[in-house]
């Protein structure tokens, strides 16, 4: 199926991503992506190793004539994420993804894609096994886990990396430069809570699903006011605390980087009150649908009746449990004061698990400033505190501050003024990169971030623009030809 993407130009960077997504990579299991690398660099005869970690990093000598020039450090991740449409029949950890062509794009079928980040991976093997291509001496950088922790930047050590400046080829808009990131911090909300019996011959099971949302990258796509299941589903469910309806179990998200398109809840409504019920739902729906209809027009709310189990959640467990998931943030919490159309902080409800005597809230809190990160994190606990639930935080990792003066911004705007007649956007985002994390260890090396226009990271609607990969692999091989001199 892959066959028409081997023939894309620049082949050799395509015919890479065609073989790297053969590979299962899903973050935290990465062992044959990494053994795929390690085999790619020792087969090209270069210095190739992993640290403790797991990261895997590939030293190429520079080109003749450019020995003089400051070594730099090429980085991308390995891992990426995993999201399928419930309808679509696929296993990650034994299928390659299967791509296909749109005009101008390539797609999956029903999955991610992994442009992100396995196209700034792809491009770095194709300069690493080339002949022709003039460039400093390389150290190409290829970390794990980037997507659910940034396990791998945060276990590089000090001392690894020899180069001076650093280009990580992880941001998806191909006319930005990026100099800046947040950062990040997983909260988890736990609670154990009790169930109770009830006659379930007087009750209505009934099976709610909320669908068709388009979901996407929880730190790219949060300001956009796309629905996030989760937060539908429990607003579903509380609209009703007062008609006798009774929690069964609630079941939505995943990952937490991906706002959430799908979820599910199965409850119990007493049949005297069932009709009551049926039409007050209803009316929320369409309140529901009124509210998403011009960003989400594939939203899908989906009632089935089914057997009323007889166990249920006990009645001051549901309300304190409903209530905390409505209470939490969800989507932006600050706009940047000092930098345009930033988003400075944000929460996502990315999970949400309660069934078998075990409620589970995974949320994902971003900030470009760790002030306020504290703040969103600890708006989210003392919401789930109220609620009973155990809050803790972990996985936190460090934004990278902007630099406007950056050596190496002025070399990547002219060049690419130069290239396209028009200056290109100096940005932050808010998405989570991992330069801030390796700044920490590297505190003297000059960074900067960019890529090619990616859509609908994080989602089954990932999408990467065939023209931009190629405008993204030139601009790239003109960057390599001017880095400055020692």
């Amino acid at each position: 199926m892959s066959s028409p993407i081997r023939q894309l130009m620049p082949q050799t960077l395509w015919n890479y991503f065609a073989d790297i997504n053969a590979v299962p990579r899903a973050s935290k299991k990465e062992e044959r992506i990494i053994a795929h690398m390690v085999a790619f660099g020792k087969s090209l005869g270069l210095d190739t190793f992993t640290d403790e970690t797991g990261n895997v990093i590939i030293r190429k000598p520079a080109t003749p004539g450019m020995e003089n020039r400051q070594a730099i450090i090429l980085q991308s991740h390995l891992d990426m994420v995993h999201q399928k449409n419930n309808d679509t029949d696929f296993d990650f950890d034994t299928q390659g993804i299967d791509m296909y062509i749109d005009g101008d794009w390539v797609k999956a079928r029903g999955t991610t894609l992994g442009a992100d980040n396995g196209i700034g991976v792809s491009t770095i093997m194709a300069i690493l096994s080339s002949t022709d291509i003039p460039h400093p001496a390389i150290e190409a950088l290829f970390t794990i886990d980037e997507e659910t922790g940034m396990t791998g930047a945060l276990g590089l050590k000090g001392g690894v990396l020899q180069g001076q400046i650093l280009l990580n080829l992880d941001t998806e808009e191909d006319d930005e430069i990026d100099i800046g990131c947040a950062g990040g911090l997983d909260v988890t909300a736990e609670k154990k809570y009790n169930t109770e019996k009830i006659n379930s011959s007087a009750y209505q099971g009934v099976q709610l699903a909320v669908k068709g949302l388009q979901g996407g990258h929880s730190g790219i796509d949060i300001h956009l006011g796309r629905g996030n299941a989760n937060k539908i589903m429990n607003r579903l469910l509380y609209g009703h605390k007062d008609s006798g309806m009774r929690l069964i179990s609630f079941e939505g998200g995943s990952l937490r980087n991906a706002i959430p398109r799908e979820s599910t809840a199965i409850i119990a409504v007493p049949l005297d009150k069932y009709a009551a019920f049926s039409e007050k739902l209803q009316d929320l729906i369409r309140d529901i649908h009124a509210e998403y209809k011009s960003i989400e027009a594939q939203l899908n709310i989906h009632i089935d009746e089914v057997q009323s189990p007889d166990t249920v959640v006990a009645a001051a467990d549901q309300t304190t449990m409903l209530s905390a998931i409505y209470a939490a943030h969800n989507g932006v919490f600050r706009m940047s004061p000092d930098i345009d159309d930033l988003v400075e902080a944000s929460n996502n409800v990315a999970r949400v698990q309660i069934k078998d005597g075990q409620a589970k809230v995974l949320c994902l809190t971003r900030s470009s400033v760790e002030s306020s990160k504290t703040d969103v994190a600890q708006t989210l606990e003392a919401a789930f505190s109220l609620g009973g639930f155990d809050v803790t935080f972990s996985g936190a990792y460090p934004g990278w501050t902007p630099k406007v003066d950056a050596p190496i911004l002025q070399v990547l705007s002219r060049i690419y003024e130069e290239m396209h007649g028009e200056k290109a956007k100096v940005v932050a985002c808010h998405a989570g990169l991992e330069c801030g994390i390796l700044g920490s260890n590297y505190p003297g090396m000059d960074m900067i971030s960019y890529g090619p226009t990616i859509k609908g990271a994080h989602s089954p609607d990932e999408r990467v623009s065939i023209s931009s990969v190629q405008k993204f692999w030139n601009y790239t091989l003109e960057i390599l030809k001017q880095i400055p001199e020692k």
